[in-house]
């Protein structure tokens, strides 16, 4: 069974950074893609960054691309996202999911997610 386990959201400021984790279970991480993923209060699903199994390729919407950056350590099941210049529209859910890219990915995410909010 995938399980997926999110953490290190908070309460921060605008400009701050964060470091964001996501821990996997009950399937091979280091056969599969990830992607993080974030859905703000009243609006849809937002594909933010994809990375391949291996760290071989990454990718970004071009709302994050240059603030946030996508990294994964497939010797501890763990996916990270580094975010730095947090702005207030980055306040949403975040989430990770399986898959690269998105038509990919799976929606809804499996996990809880971890709360980011960005408010002066």
């Amino acid at each position: 069974q995938v399980h997926l386990v999110e953490s290190g959201g908070g309460l921060v400021q605008p400009g701050d950074s964060l470091r964001l984790s996501c821990a996997a279970s009950g399937f091979t991480f280091s056969n599969v893609a990830m992607s993080w993923v974030r859905q703000a209060p009243g609006k849809g699903l937002e594909w933010l960054s994809g990375i391949s199994s291996q760290s071989v390729r990454s990718y970004y919407a071009h709302s994050v691309k240059g603030r946030f950056t996508i990294s994964r350590d497939n010797g501890k099941d763990t996916l990270y996202f580094q975010m730095n210049g947090l702005k207030p529209e980055d306040t949403a859910l975040y989430h990770c999911v399986i898959g690269g890219n998105p038509p990919t990915i799976q929606n809804p995410p499996p996990g809880q997610g971890t709360q980011v909010t960005v408010s002066p």
